[in-house]
């Protein structure tokens, strides 16, 4: 029985609630009335229920559809504006003991080179991640209670921060790890984490347990409840995410947009992002052998509809996409991409043998720096800012600011101020030109007049060698 506040996995995301859902959706794809009604009902940005949204997701009617791809891209404006966050994933072990057949890590694998970053391997891999220009990481470990306890992680988040080379640091650490206790969350929160991320892969549970034959990862219930668990050890920014391919599209949608549902009837607060991966070729995975990939247009499509009905959230695309397809989705509802990712354990300091260990092929192979200077070519702002998690603007407190639309007057003097830091630390010169251009064009859409002050006087500051400013 389908209940939003349930706090067993099997309740919030109900099949016999999902399976409706689509029925209903897909007698009313080419309702007009209704659809126009959903339209008008996303246009007071406060989102909709997960059987309005998948009414969207099968409109069949082109000048419906039209106006669905202006409204996510209007509604992106209002809430993220022209700014796109920047990150990279870093890769701590491909140790793990489950056997998740999508993944080349699973522990039947025997072709995959195992290895596991000591401390001073980290220090290296987050030099190189300084160097390169990078702020903001996410940390990405198999599960593996021998070789990756949370004893290691927590040590490799203290070692993470501590490191301070040149005009680098790292200032906002999000992780990616196998769902655990509550006591491990709170640690997880006391070491000063930014978002806990963790992706379903699938929400449809008779799927998910083939997909996942042996493992604690098998464990369904346990798994869709993580969150839940994060939220009770205190983690109050947590991103969602299915891997596209594994499931049929609309079922995936429908599972989590009633996860968001759930997070912000139980918890106050929905998802701090939502990251929209599709499976891609990996040592030992072939994705052909998975029959439900979607193509660009459905991709684009998803992106679109989760930016209408989430409105708050950030979403996430990151480099497994081509420039082309990213380019495609960034306007729709797109806030933060990775950039110059390596997805192989010890990848950045020693990038010759990223395939030995890598996690899946990546498709974006560009520099951070070229795909910096590619978001200012289209009149984007690439962000450094960490300054709300540290700022302690997480959480519901974050949200509120979100959903008034006043983060924007944090946000955008921020992420010029990053990015100028950026520019003088480690952008070629062709780069830089085009962030001092941008720069000048965007401090005077600065609405306050004190902080557009305030913004100048730190821009000339950090040209001086000063850093780290944040409104």
């Amino acid at each position: 029985m389908y209940d939003v506040k349930s706090m067993k996995a099997e309740e919030f995301i109900d099949h016999n609630e999902i399976m409706a859902t689509l029925e209903y959706a897909a007698a009313n794809k080419n309702n007009a009335a209704l659809i126009s009604e959903i339209i008008e009902k996303a246009k007071l940005r406060k989102g909709l229920s997960h059987r309005e949204a998948a009414v969207l997701l099968d409109c069949e009617l082109e000048d419906k559809n039209k106006e669905i791809y202006a409204l996510a891209e209007q509604i992106k404006k209002d809430f993220y504006g022209n700014r796109i966050v920047m990150f990279a994933p870093l890769y701590l072990s491909n140790y793990c003991i489950n056997g998740c057949v999508y993944c080349p890590y699973h522990s039947v694998n025997k072709h995959i080179a195992r290895k596991k970053l000591t401390q001073d391997e980290i220090r290296q891999e987050v030099i190189a991640l300084q160097d390169m220009g990078h702020k903001r990481l996410a940390l990405e470990a198999g599960e593996d209670p021998v070789n990756n306890p949370i004893e290691y992680i927590l040590e490799s988040i203290k070692t993470i921060y501590s490191i301070k080379h040149k005009n680098g640091a790292i200032r906002r650490v999000n992780v990616n790890i196998a769902a655990t206790t509550v006591e491990n969350y709170r640690k997880l929160n006391e070491a000063g984490i930014g978002t806990y991320i963790l992706f379903q892969e699938t929400y449809h549970k008779e799927s998910y347990e083939k997909l996942h034959p042996f493992g604690p990862k098998s464990n369904y219930a346990y798994h869709t409840e993580a969150m839940d668990r994060a939220m009770e050890g205190g983690i109050d920014d947590v991103g969602l995410g299915v891997l596209f391919g594994l499931e049929l599209y609309r079922y995936e949608f429908a599972g989590l947009l009633m996860h968001a549902e759930h997070l912000e009837a139980v918890h106050g607060v929905g998802p701090h992002t939502i990251s929209v991966p599709r499976i891609c070729p990996a040592d030992d995975i072939d994705p052909s052998t998975f029959d439900n990939g979607i193509s660009d247009d459905i991709f684009e499509k998803l992106v679109a509809c989760i930016r209408i009905s989430v409105p708050y959230t950030g979403m996430i695309v990151s480099t497994r996409e081509s420039q082309r397809a990213r380019e495609r989705v960034l306007h729709l509802g797109i806030s933060q991409i990775s950039g110059g990712s390596r997805t192989s354990v010890g990848g950045y300091a020693e990038p010759q043998k990223e395939n030995d260990s890598a996690q899946f092929d990546i498709s974006d192979n560009r520099t951070l720096d070229e795909v910096v200077g590619w978001l200012m070519e289209m009149g984007y702002i690439p962000s450094f800012c960490t300054a709300c998690y540290r700022a302690g603007r997480t959480g519901d407190r974050f949200m509120s600011l979100c959903k008034s639309g006043q983060i924007q007057n944090c946000c955008h003097p921020n992420a010029l101020m990053t990015l100028k830091e950026y520019l003088v630390d480690y952008a070629s010169p062709h780069v830089k030109e085009l962030g001092d251009a941008l720069i000048e064009k965007e401090l005077v859409n600065i609405p306050n007049e004190k902080v557009r002050e305030l913004v100048a006087r730190h821009l000339k500051d950090i040209e001086q060698g000063e850093r780290d400013f944040r409104i």
